[in-house]
């Protein structure tokens, strides 16, 4: 028995099994190689993290959308029948006044949306919106600053409170847009950290700088909060029936089908593919690895009477230690690196990272679902050692 090689601090390794209970032989089996076991739980950490963070970024990125018409207690958006990108819809302005009139609506707002840039800041690709100056929809900002201005010809403009802290403007300063003064009428706050990143112009101005007379991107729609469901889907298709351009859709749905929210999901999934795939391999390299160093020892446990199955079942137990330690660091990682990226100047106004319950369950069953493809191959080589490579190796 001396030519068996200690084994976890056991010098008779055919007496082993009976003395060390199973959950114990598996942690002692991964820290006996603890630097292999590091940077498999480092790999796999990384893949996690990055299920986690770029699946809360694009879950914000939705939730942060969403709160835009949330915010105003909007049911119903209105856009251009058949357009790709619904933010990038025309609508004509004419139709606000007419889906007011209708039975069960309570009110209507046309926003027209833009992208601008505020040169001497050099901030650009601003989220830019028109709405009336007198718009109910205004009603639903907090204004944190505001100056009256008399001069209907001003050409002025409101920032989101994140816009506004990230290019140092004031109410009553001056911006420039396209080379021409703009006053800043208001700071305000919204329950969308979208909003909170843009600004707001009077509709007519963002038409004319432009060239978009007579148009909307979308319209707002309050129903009567007494409609029942039933009634609620009568008024929309009454809002269709106005004309055959004209797409209605309850607020969720026009959210969950825009095209910017299915591409920023594709994204995260298709960049979350790759470190899955790189941790799966590197799961795979340690097992087989592992599995091969201890082709006498699995032997042994053969030789005493380890069934087929309870190998296989020591080695994917070792795996799936390996996955849940990973989950637990790679959530820990997508936090913070989350919470970094969302103080960013740069992405302080858009982005707000959404790591929920479900978005750290679908981490941990990806790491555990990887670690048991990684181990799947193996367990089965370790399963079918022979325990005559033990007794050759007591000779």
């Amino acid at each position: 028995m001396s030519s068996f090689p200690t084994w976890c601090g056991k010098t008779n390794p055919l007496t082993m099994p009976e003395k060390m209970h199973f959950h114990t032989l598996v942690f002692r089996n991964l820290s006996r190689r603890f630097a292999r076991t590091l940077l498999t739980l480092i790999a796999l950490s990384v893949a996690v993290a990055s299920v986690v963070a770029l699946r809360g970024i694009a879950a914000g990125f939705t939730q942060s959308f969403a709160d835009i018409y949330r915010s105003h207690s909007v049911d119903v958006v209105v856009s251009r029948q058949g357009t790709a990108d619904r933010l990038s819809s025309s609508v004509a302005e004419e139709f606000i006044g007419r889906i007011a009139d209708l039975d069960g609506v309570d009110r209507s707002a046309g926003v027209l949306l833009e992208t601008l840039s505020l040169e001497d800041q050099q901030v650009f690709g601003i989220p830019t919106m028109g709405i009336e100056s007198g718009s109910w929809l205004r009603e639903d900002y907090q204004w944190v600053e505001s100056v009256e201005i008399n001069d209907a010809t001003t050409k002025r403009l409101s920032l989101g409170s994140n816009l506004a802290s990230r290019v140092g403007l004031s109410a009553g300063d001056t911006a420039m847009i396209f080379e021409e003064p703009y006053v800043v009428a208001g700071i305000f706050k919204s329950q969308s950290v979208w909003e909170n990143g843009s600004m707001i112009i009077p509709l007519k101005q963002l038409q004319a700088l432009t060239d978009r007379s007579g148009q909307v991107t979308y319209i707002n729609v309050v129903l009567d909060p007494k409609l029942s469901s039933s009634q609620a889907s009568d008024v929309v298709a009454a809002i269709e029936n106005l004309d055959d351009r004209l797409n209605a859709l309850p607020t969720e749905e026009f959210v969950g089908s825009d095209t910017r929210m299915k591409l920023a999901s594709a994204m995260a999934w298709m960049t979350s593919v790759i470190a899955l795939a790189i941790g799966a391999i590197g799961t795979l390299n340690t097992m087989m690895t592992s599995v091969l160093e201890r082709t006498r020892e699995i032997g042994v446990l053969r030789a005493v009477g380890w069934t087929r199955f309870r190998i296989i079942r020591m080695i994917l137990a070792e795996s799936c230690v390996l996955a849940l330690v990973a989950s637990a660091v790679g959530c820990g990682l997508a936090y913070i690196t989350c919470a970094g990226l969302s103080r960013h100047p740069a992405a302080s106004g858009v982005l707000a990272p959404a790591i929920g319950p479900s978005t750290i369950l679908e981490g941990v069953l990806l790491a555990v679902a990887i670690g048991l493809a990684g181990a799947i191959f193996p367990a089965f080589r370790a399963a079918s050692v022979s325990p005559t490579l033990a007794l050759g190796a007591a000779d």
